[in-house]
């Protein structure tokens, strides 16, 4: 089992940056693909980009590609969400999600039901 924690929310302003950061507990990091989520007040939560365990393969939504890029430091335990370019509708909490690999095939995984496992969020705030 893994446990994960979100940090790095806060407050900015739009086409501001922000970096958010998980990390996760245990040593098998590496064995896990992730991915962030986000939601926002009366929406579902929706994906937002996810990267595969050995970071080869990358993939984020329409909604914030060119502006979000998602990375991972398996030496860390970590996976950052960078945003730039930050609009108010980029305004959610944000999820951090793992999936534990059984077969390493370097896939992503964009569905809110491919992850076993959630952190509790950081919220992001982007005033116009």
């Amino acid at each position: 089992q893994v446990q994960l924690v979100e940090s790095g929310g806060g407050l900015v302003q739009a086409g501001d940056s922000l970096r958010l950061s998980c990390v996760a507990s245990g040593r098998t990091f590496d064995s896990y693909a992730m991915g962030w989520f986000r939601q926002a007040p009366g929406k579902e939560r929706e994906f937002v980009a996810a990267i595969s365990w050995n970071s080869r393969n990358t993939y984020a939504a329409n909604s914030v590609k060119g502006r979000f890029i998602i990375s991972r430091d398996n030496a860390k335990n970590t996976v950052y969400l960078q945003m730039s370019s930050l609009k108010p509708e980029d305004t959610a909490v944000y999820y951090c999600a793992a999936r534990r690999e059984v077969i390493f095939s370097a896939t992503v995984y964009t569905g809110k039901n491919d992850y076993n496992y959630w952190g509790q969020g950081t919220q992001v705030t982007v005033s116009s």
